[in-house]
């Protein structure tokens, strides 16, 4: 596939917002889609409805909280992992992971945390932490990889409406903030901020006080890609629209497009511009010699030109003398010839032109 456009989306309830979730599959159609709070044990789980509408999928399900999915279009994905390594004794389902199309995705569902302090948020920097040493690991590995779902993380001010009234919120807390940051310096690339840059984006809007009506979000689902991933990246968004209908979940759809042409190997450009320069040199090469013989045979017409125009050798005649000395002056002077009658001279008849 030469694009691969993957979204993840908190769907906060699978079986209640099942509609909704086809709705948008239909109209959006992206490749790969991560979700988040299925809030369903794993038989609850619509696979047959999702293959229908064209997407295999592998879950990790858990009754009233939690749970995680990966769906692709045609197969479903192929597992790779499911829980973090190093966390076994988490029994919350929050991790997932998997191939799809030659990219490894990585479905997550980060702890909450609020109240905090307390035990919650305790959990939630624990998870976080085991969280960044496995993502450490993916990013050394070299493969292409995405991290996708709710990092329930507003890395700066800039990703929320008016940070004055969630100062106490788990999702802003110094710490929290600083993993985040921890993150990224592994060298992955926060794809929705790296798209549209200073502008303000929102995927997240609450049930409450009208946020969603007068814009009031926060950015906590993101989408981090690899070293190899970031060059790739060519369109991102947030599909708001799924947000505004009946009964939505208080998440919006978030995507990103990657270009997964086949990129030319550095063997492969090389020889080609050894192959331009080549043929470059070939080209200049000829053109001298082309230039060279043109020269040549202009400056033999010239000559030629020049010998049928220019006159006959002049006799000694038209030479001018040379100039004597005083010295021979004196003696031709002192010794006078006998007088004799010269010829007349004969007219030249080749003649000056």
């Amino acid at each position: 596939m030469a694009k691969l456009r993957i979204a993840t989306f908190n769907i906060n309830g699978i079986r209640s917002r099942l509609p909704a979730l086809l709705q948008w599959l239909e109209r959006e159609a992206p490749d790969v889609v991560c979700l988040q709070e299925l809030k369903a044990v794993d038989s609850a789980f619509p696979v047959d409805a999702l293959r229908d509408a064209g997407y295999g999928a592998i879950w990790q399900g858990q009754s009233a909280w939690n749970g995680v999915a990966i769906l692709s279009k045609g197969d479903a994905p192929i597992e790779s992992r499911r829980g973090l390594p190093g966390f076994e004794p988490d029994t919350h389902s929050r991790y997932l992971e998997a191939a799809v199309g030659g990219v490894l995705i990585a479905c997550l569902y980060l702890p909450n945390g609020n109240p905090q302090p307390g035990p919650k948020f305790d959990y939630k920097l624990a998870w976080f932490d085991h969280f960044i040493a496995h993502a450490a690991k993916l990013f050394k590995s070299g493969h292409p990889v995405v991290l996708a779902g709710d990092f329930n993380v507003v890395p700066t001010d800039e990703d929320i409406y008016n940070p004055r009234s969630w100062l106490k919120d788990a999702l802003l807390q110094p710490e929290t903030r600083e993993r985040y940051r921890k993150l990224l310096a592994q060298g992955w690339t926060d794809a929705l901020r790296a798209h549209f840059g200073d502008e303000r984006v929102y995927t997240f809007w609450d049930y409450f006080r009208r946020h969603w009506d007068t814009n009031s979000g926060l950015r906590i689902d993101h989408l981090l890609l690899s070293a190899d991933l970031a060059p790739r990246l060519r369109d991102a968004g947030v599909d708001r629209w799924v947000r505004g209908e009946a009964h939505a979940s208080d998440h919006a759809p978030t995507w990103v497009e990657l270009d997964m042409g086949v990129k030319k190997s550095a063997a492969t450009k090389s020889a080609a511009t050894k192959s331009a320069a080549t043929k470059s040199a070939a080209t200049k090469s000829a053109a001298t010699k082309r230039a060279a013989t043109k020269s040549a045979a202009t400056k033999r017409a010239a000559t030629k030109r020049a010998a049928t125009q220019s006159p006959a050798t002049k006799s000694p005649a038209t030479k001018s003398p040379a100039t004597k000395s005083p010295a021979t002056k004196s003696a031709e002077k002192s010794v006078k010839p006998p007088t004799r009658k010269s010829a007349p001279r004969k007219k030249s008849t080749s003649g000056d032109r």
